[in-house]
Protein backbone atom coordinates (compact mmCIF):
# COMPACT_ATOMS: atom_id res chain seq x y z
CA UNK A 1 0.00 0.00 0.00
CA UNK A 2 1.25 3.12 -0.79
CA UNK A 3 0.24 6.27 1.43
CA UNK A 4 0.13 9.26 -0.09
CA UNK A 5 1.68 12.01 1.80
CA UNK A 6 -1.44 14.32 2.18
CA UNK A 7 -3.69 12.21 4.28
CA UNK A 8 -6.87 15.31 4.94
CA UNK A 9 -6.73 19.25 3.39
CA UNK A 10 -10.23 20.45 4.95
CA UNK A 11 -11.19 22.26 2.33
CA UNK A 12 -12.22 26.26 3.46
CA UNK A 13 -13.75 29.34 2.28
CA UNK A 14 -11.54 32.53 2.60
CA UNK A 15 -14.16 33.54 6.04
CA UNK A 16 -13.16 30.16 7.32
CA UNK A 17 -9.29 31.01 6.76
CA UNK A 18 -9.81 33.85 8.74
CA UNK A 19 -11.98 32.80 11.29
CA UNK A 20 -9.66 29.59 12.24
CA UNK A 21 -6.35 28.38 13.24
CA UNK A 22 -4.41 26.22 9.68
CA UNK A 23 -2.26 23.18 11.75
CA UNK A 24 -0.15 20.90 9.65
CA UNK A 25 0.36 17.95 11.68
CA UNK A 26 3.23 15.36 12.29
CA UNK A 27 3.06 11.90 13.28
CA UNK A 28 4.96 9.85 15.38
CA UNK A 29 7.19 6.95 14.48
CA UNK A 30 6.04 3.69 12.77
CA UNK A 31 2.51 5.82 11.93
CA UNK A 32 1.47 7.86 9.35
CA UNK A 33 -1.08 10.57 8.73
CA UNK A 34 -4.04 8.07 8.70
CA UNK A 35 -3.29 6.66 12.34
CA UNK A 36 -2.28 10.23 13.58
CA UNK A 37 -5.83 11.74 12.51
CA UNK A 38 -7.62 8.31 14.40
CA UNK A 39 -5.53 9.02 17.29
CA UNK A 40 -5.98 12.74 17.77
CA UNK A 41 -10.13 12.89 17.04
CA UNK A 42 -10.55 13.96 20.74
CA UNK A 43 -8.12 16.56 20.47
CA UNK A 44 -9.72 17.91 17.51
CA UNK A 45 -12.95 17.76 19.02
CA UNK A 46 -12.13 20.13 21.82
CA UNK A 47 -10.41 22.63 19.71
CA UNK A 48 -12.39 22.35 16.12
CA UNK A 49 -14.03 26.11 16.93
CA UNK A 50 -10.38 27.17 16.59
CA UNK A 51 -8.50 25.55 14.31
CA UNK A 52 -8.37 23.00 11.30
CA UNK A 53 -5.86 20.15 10.70
CA UNK A 54 -3.77 19.03 7.64
CA UNK A 55 -2.29 15.36 8.29
CA UNK A 56 0.89 14.33 6.51
CA UNK A 57 2.29 10.93 6.32
CA UNK A 58 6.54 11.28 6.45
CA UNK A 59 8.36 9.83 3.45
CA UNK A 60 10.08 6.91 4.79
CA UNK A 61 8.57 3.78 5.07
CA UNK A 62 9.74 1.77 7.94
CA UNK A 63 10.70 -1.72 7.51
CA UNK A 64 10.78 -3.63 11.20
CA UNK A 65 14.32 -5.34 12.05
CA UNK A 66 13.42 -5.42 15.79
CA UNK A 67 10.57 -4.60 17.48
CA UNK A 68 12.83 -3.75 20.34
CA UNK A 69 14.84 -1.41 18.28
CA UNK A 70 11.28 0.75 17.46
CA UNK A 71 10.01 3.48 18.71
CA UNK A 72 7.04 1.89 19.49
CA UNK A 73 3.49 3.42 20.22
CA UNK A 74 1.01 1.39 22.46
CA UNK A 75 -1.03 1.24 19.63
CA UNK A 76 0.46 0.61 16.73
CA UNK A 77 -0.70 -2.57 16.00
CA UNK A 78 -4.00 -0.68 14.93
CA UNK A 79 -1.56 -0.56 11.21
CA UNK A 80 -0.41 -2.79 9.61
CA UNK A 81 3.45 -3.05 8.65
CA UNK A 82 3.81 -1.51 5.22
CA UNK A 83 1.53 1.46 6.46
CA UNK A 84 4.61 2.59 8.96
CA UNK A 85 6.57 5.52 8.01
CA UNK A 86 9.51 7.95 10.28
CA UNK A 87 10.92 11.09 9.67
CA UNK A 88 14.37 9.91 10.10
CA UNK A 89 16.58 6.53 11.39
CA UNK A 90 19.25 7.35 13.57
CA UNK A 91 20.89 3.66 12.77
CA UNK A 92 22.53 2.46 9.64
CA UNK A 93 20.10 -0.47 9.39
CA UNK A 94 17.58 2.27 9.06
CA UNK A 95 15.85 2.21 12.55
CA UNK A 96 15.41 4.42 15.26
CA UNK A 97 14.85 4.68 18.85
CA UNK A 98 14.25 7.99 20.59
CA UNK A 99 16.74 7.78 23.25
CA UNK A 100 19.05 6.32 21.56
CA UNK A 101 22.40 8.74 21.77
CA UNK A 102 24.65 9.47 18.77
CA UNK A 103 24.52 7.70 15.82
CA UNK A 104 23.39 9.32 12.01
CA UNK A 105 20.49 11.15 10.60
CA UNK A 106 19.05 9.11 7.81
CA UNK A 107 16.58 10.75 5.73
CA UNK A 108 16.65 13.72 8.11
CA UNK A 109 17.15 16.54 5.05
CA UNK A 110 14.50 14.39 2.44
CA UNK A 111 12.03 14.84 5.20
CA UNK A 112 12.31 18.80 5.46
CA UNK A 113 12.34 18.99 1.83
CA UNK A 114 8.77 17.26 1.90
CA UNK A 115 7.78 19.97 4.51
CA UNK A 116 9.01 22.52 2.51
CA UNK A 117 6.92 21.47 -0.48
CA UNK A 118 3.58 21.13 1.72
CA UNK A 119 4.16 24.64 3.11
CA UNK A 120 4.60 25.86 -0.47
CA UNK A 121 1.70 24.14 -2.37
CA UNK A 122 -0.58 23.92 0.86
CA UNK A 123 0.28 26.50 3.23
CA UNK A 124 0.25 28.76 4.74
CA UNK A 125 -0.12 27.42 8.38
CA UNK A 126 -0.49 29.28 11.40
CA UNK A 127 1.20 26.66 13.11
CA UNK A 128 2.88 22.88 13.45
CA UNK A 129 1.60 19.74 15.98
CA UNK A 130 4.09 16.77 15.98
CA UNK A 131 3.77 14.16 17.98
CA UNK A 132 7.05 11.61 19.85
CA UNK A 133 9.37 12.16 16.83
CA UNK A 134 6.62 14.31 14.94
CA UNK A 135 7.33 16.38 17.75
CA UNK A 136 11.32 15.88 18.00
CA UNK A 137 10.82 16.44 13.93
CA UNK A 138 8.72 19.59 14.83
CA UNK A 139 11.93 20.77 16.93
CA UNK A 140 14.33 20.56 14.52
CA UNK A 141 12.41 22.72 11.80
CA UNK A 142 11.85 25.34 14.60
CA UNK A 143 15.55 25.80 15.32
CA UNK A 144 15.70 25.96 11.50
CA UNK A 145 13.47 28.64 10.84
CA UNK A 146 14.34 30.30 13.97
CA UNK A 147 17.87 30.39 12.23
CA UNK A 148 16.51 31.88 8.95
CA UNK A 149 17.41 28.22 7.17
CA UNK A 150 13.81 27.51 5.48
CA UNK A 151 12.46 28.40 2.29
CA UNK A 152 8.96 28.00 2.72
CA UNK A 153 8.26 26.95 6.27
CA UNK A 154 6.99 29.60 8.71
CA UNK A 155 4.41 28.78 11.28
CA UNK A 156 3.76 31.07 14.43
CA UNK A 157 3.31 28.40 16.68
CA UNK A 158 4.48 24.83 17.46
CA UNK A 159 2.74 22.11 19.39
CA UNK A 160 4.59 19.35 20.81
CA UNK A 161 3.16 16.19 22.50
CA UNK A 162 5.62 13.43 23.83
CA UNK A 163 8.30 15.56 22.11
CA UNK A 164 12.22 15.26 22.65
CA UNK A 165 15.58 17.04 21.87
CA UNK A 166 17.68 14.63 18.62
CA UNK A 167 20.38 13.08 20.11
CA UNK A 168 21.76 12.14 16.06
CA UNK A 169 25.29 13.24 16.25
CA UNK A 170 23.79 15.65 12.80
CA UNK A 171 21.71 17.63 15.29
CA UNK A 172 23.83 18.60 18.21
CA UNK A 173 24.15 21.86 16.59
CA UNK A 174 21.14 22.54 16.88
CA UNK A 175 19.03 24.31 20.24
CA UNK A 176 21.91 26.12 20.78
CA UNK A 177 19.76 29.25 21.20
CA UNK A 178 16.41 29.70 22.82
CA UNK A 179 13.63 30.19 20.28
CA UNK A 180 11.21 33.09 21.28
CA UNK A 181 8.13 31.48 18.89
CA UNK A 182 4.80 30.38 21.25
CA UNK A 183 5.00 26.97 21.86
CA UNK A 184 2.93 24.33 24.13
CA UNK A 185 4.42 21.11 25.41
CA UNK A 186 2.50 17.92 26.38
CA UNK A 187 3.61 14.68 27.95
CA UNK A 188 2.80 12.53 30.28
CA UNK A 189 4.01 11.72 34.03
CA UNK A 190 4.30 7.88 33.08
CA UNK A 191 5.33 7.88 29.48
CA UNK A 192 7.67 4.94 29.39
CA UNK A 193 8.63 5.57 25.89
CA UNK A 194 10.17 9.00 26.03
CA UNK A 195 10.95 10.31 29.69
CA UNK A 196 9.57 13.14 31.02
CA UNK A 197 12.83 14.71 31.56
CA UNK A 198 13.70 14.70 27.74
CA UNK A 199 10.47 16.21 26.97
CA UNK A 200 10.95 19.18 29.94
CA UNK A 201 14.95 19.84 28.03
CA UNK A 202 12.85 20.58 24.98
CA UNK A 203 10.74 22.79 26.27
CA UNK A 204 13.64 24.88 27.97
CA UNK A 205 14.75 24.99 24.43
CA UNK A 206 12.07 28.06 23.94
CA UNK A 207 11.60 31.69 25.83
CA UNK A 208 8.38 30.98 27.15
CA UNK A 209 6.91 27.57 26.82
CA UNK A 210 3.49 26.41 28.46
CA UNK A 211 3.50 23.17 29.84
CA UNK A 212 0.80 20.75 29.91
CA UNK A 213 1.87 17.80 32.09
CA UNK A 214 -0.87 14.76 32.54
CA UNK A 215 -0.86 11.74 34.63
CA UNK A 216 -0.52 9.29 31.50
CA UNK A 217 1.62 7.74 29.19
CA UNK A 218 2.32 8.25 25.60
CA UNK A 219 -0.42 9.93 23.64
CA UNK A 220 -1.79 13.33 23.39
CA UNK A 221 -4.68 13.35 26.10
CA UNK A 222 -8.40 15.04 25.43
CA UNK A 223 -9.77 14.86 29.02
CA UNK A 224 -11.02 17.43 30.89
CA UNK A 225 -7.68 18.54 32.58
CA UNK A 226 -6.07 19.35 29.43
CA UNK A 227 -9.25 21.08 28.11
CA UNK A 228 -8.53 24.04 29.69
CA UNK A 229 -5.16 24.56 28.55
CA UNK A 230 -5.83 23.55 24.84
CA UNK A 231 -8.25 25.91 24.50
CA UNK A 232 -6.85 28.90 26.16
CA UNK A 233 -3.67 28.40 24.16
CA UNK A 234 -5.21 28.30 20.81
CA UNK A 235 -7.27 31.21 21.66
CA UNK A 236 -4.42 33.32 22.29
CA UNK A 237 -2.59 32.23 19.26
CA UNK A 238 -6.05 32.94 17.31
CA UNK A 239 -6.08 36.52 18.78
CA UNK A 240 -2.49 36.84 17.29
CA UNK A 241 -3.28 35.61 14.20
CA UNK A 242 -5.66 38.38 13.76
CA UNK A 243 -3.42 41.37 14.63
CA UNK A 244 -0.35 39.85 11.66
CA UNK A 245 -0.29 40.76 8.87
CA UNK A 246 -0.56 38.55 5.52
CA UNK A 247 2.47 39.04 4.33
CA UNK A 248 2.82 35.37 3.84
CA UNK A 249 -1.03 34.67 2.65
CA UNK A 250 -1.77 33.70 -1.10
CA UNK A 251 -3.68 35.97 -3.05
Amino acid sequence: MSVPHIVEKTCCTPETIAEKLKILCLHGYRQNGYVFRAKTGSFRKIVHKWAQFTYITAPHKVILVDNLDALSDPDIGQSKDEEQYGWFFNRDDKTYRGIREGGPAIGFEESVDLVEDIFEKEGPFDGVLGFSQGACFLGLLCDLQHRGLTKNIKFNFAIMASGFKSQCWPHLKYYSDRMSLPSLHIFGETDKVIPTDMSEALSLCFDEPRVARHSGGHYLPASAPQKHEYQSFFKVQLLQKGHREPDNRKE
